[in-house]
């Protein structure tokens, strides 16, 4: 599944902007322009890095991710030994860390489901819920320098006995001062109709001015222009 979208060498992994570009638009149905292939501040998706650590260390009860950098095509990062925690750094500084605990999986058919739900839920973000949120406050990205950055995300399932969990949108929340904000995107995981586990993620938002519509109207048009 994720094969076509890095290469290893030995311990280390390393993504072109073409697998990271193509991650994001294929399986994560997501079009933030930093995965442009041709971007000048390209980075490699959140959520491919997410995904590559259950595919690699599996599914734990309880898991957070904290996002410390932008890893870019020029970055190759060490796959740390399997422990509860894990760094992934380019041997200087570290890009991910990620802290688990409780039992784990490594049952493929949770992976697989669990990464499509996850990522295919963190797709959806904008426009269909970052700009109705910040609204309500007045706010909006800058629809010339729109920029959305990973900063964090925790999953906790109640069990791991369950194999194919959707996600089901829970209340996000906005808060900002001047031009730089947050954004928590909520969600329950469910299965068989019963909530089987719940997560966050954490965005930062910079470069935010007051609600303009006929602006943010022309941002969503050209985002999903570049769908096409």
């Amino acid at each position: 599944m994720l094969s076509a979208y890095y290469q290893q060498q030995d311990d280390k992994v390393s993504f072109t902007r073409e697998q990271g570009s193509g991650f994001a638009k294929t399986l994560a149905d997501d079009f933030n322009p930093l995965h442009n292939v041709d971007a000048k501040r390209f980075c490699v998706p959140g959520d491919l890095l997410f995904s590559l650590v259950l595919d690699k260390y599996g599914v734990s009860e309880k898991m957070n991710f904290s996002f410390l950098g932008m890893v870019t095509d020029t970055v190759e990062l060490q796959m740390p030994a399997a422990a509860k925690g894990l760094e992934f750094s380019d041997g200087d500084k570290a890009y991910l860390t990620v802290n688990r605990s409780g039992q784990s999986s490594q049952n493929p058919e949770l992976i697989e489901n669990l990464i499509r739900a996850y990522v295919a839920f963190s797709g959806t973000a904008f426009p269909q819920v970052i700009v109705p949120l910040m609204a309500e406050q007045d706010a909006m990205i800058s629809p010339k320098r729109p920029m959305v950055m990973y900063q964090s995300m925790a999953i906790e399932l109640d069990r791991l006995d369950i194999c194919a969990p959707t996600l089901a949108p829970s209340k996000p929340s906005f808060n900002y001062e001047g031009k730089r904000g947050s954004i928590t995107l909520r969600f329950n995981l469910i299965e068989n109709d019963e909530i089987v586990g719940r997560g966050e993620k954490h965005m930062l938002v910079s470069g935010i001015q007051s609600y303009i519509e006929e602006a943010m109207d022309g941002l969503i048009s050209a985002y999903n222009d570049s769908k096409l």
